[in-house]
């Protein structure tokens, strides 16, 4: 392993040891090219557990909304949703009008909506459309089930049909039963780790589970926009509507700055989980369990990583921690 890259694993050992997660995992890739690759720990916190390999499959969780982000891309792309200025009511006749307002398609897909749901399923309004920013899940819900409604089919059928059987992706599959492959997610510490599986594999749910290859696969896929193995998987537009900056102008300047659900790196600011070392362009999707893929187009370079803990990166501290990992990895392609 070179040495330049010994901050980035100390950094994601420590993260492992720290916040009590049972694995953790670290893939780098530079030029299409996987130059560093690191599994530690076990599938569970139980003991005499699987060690962590490379077929490995790790909850995603919310890192999913990169996977509908690109569904999201080919319904813009074949105008199968006209605009991202869309006002929202026009596709989701179900939910009041008046509620909806003026909200529209960009402001659901990057977090500036102001609507929130509560446990008994009602929606109601945070702030008005594209003055805030809040991360919740209604947009997610809303927008699966819209892929669905305009291709008759859920965006992970859609996705491998076009994406995932060109690309022959086997560990990439939303699960609905126990395997070995699985890894189990940590809530707490003091119990043992559990399956966070769904009830169906139509998207809806957070149990997409991934191999760590195939999570920087899926990470070059998008830095090589579309291209891949000498052909255009992908069109090229599909993938720059994903991860370039989609979301409203903000007064409030700190802000994060997204794609299609992606992290994008612009100015940097103080709210972004991407670091402000980061290049410009470069963009970001992670999960509450850790999994975090970082696309740095400026250095040709993908960095996958994985963990198995709920909150992993604490309270109070998390964009520290979030910002300084996206760091590292930038420090060390500028050395």
């Amino acid at each position: 392993m070179c040495d330049k890259f010994n901050n980035i694993l100390n950094w994601v050992e420590d993260i492992k040891v720290r916040n009590q997660s049972s694995a953790s995992a670290l893939i780098i890739m530079k030029d299409n090219k996987i130059i560093l690759e690191n599994y530690n720990g076990f599938h569970s916190n139980a003991d005499h557990s699987t060690p962590i390999s490379e077929t490995s499959r790790f909850n995603i969780a919310s890192a999913r909304k990169s996977y509908l982000g690109l569904a999201i891309a080919f319904a813009l792309y074949e105008g199968k949703i006209r605009s991202l200025d869309d006002y929202a009511f026009v596709y989701f006749d179900a939910i009041d009008k008046k509620l909806l307002g003026k909200t529209t398609i960009r402001q659901l897909v990057t977090h500036s909506h102001g609507l929130n749901e509560t446990k008994q399923g009602t929606i109601f309004r945070e702030f008005e459309p594209g003055q805030g920013w809040a991360y919740r899940s209604i947009n997610i819900l809303m927008m699966t089930n819209l892929i669905k409604k305009l291709y008759n089919k859920s965006f992970p059928e859609l996705l491998k049909e076009r994406v995932f059987s060109p690309l022959g992706f086997k560990e990439t599959k939303w699960e609905t039963k126990e395997k070995t492959s699985l890894v189990k997610v940590i809530d707490d510490p003091n119990y043992d780790a559990s399956f966070k599986l769904g009830d169906t594999k139509d998207g809806s749910g957070s149990n997409l589970h991934v191999s760590t290859r195939e999570f920087a696969y899926w990470g070059n896929l998008h830095l090589n926009k579309g291209f891949v193995n000498g052909k255009q998987i992908i069109p090229k537009k599909v993938i720059e509507l994903a991860t370039q900056v989609q979301n409203p102008s903000y007064k409030n300047e700190e802000y994060p700055k997204n794609g299609l659900f992606w992290f994008v790196q612009s100015t940097p600011s103080n709210k972004s989980e991407i670091g402000n070392r980061v290049p410009v362009g470069s963009y970001q999707i992670l999960g509450i369990t850790g999994p975090t893929i970082l696309v740095i187009p400026k250095y040709n370079v993908v960095v996958a990583k994985m963990y198995n803990k709920r909150y992993n990166y604490g309270c109070d501290n998390y964009l520290y921690y979030l910002r300084e990992f996206s760091n590292l990895v930038a420090d060390a392609f500028t050395e």
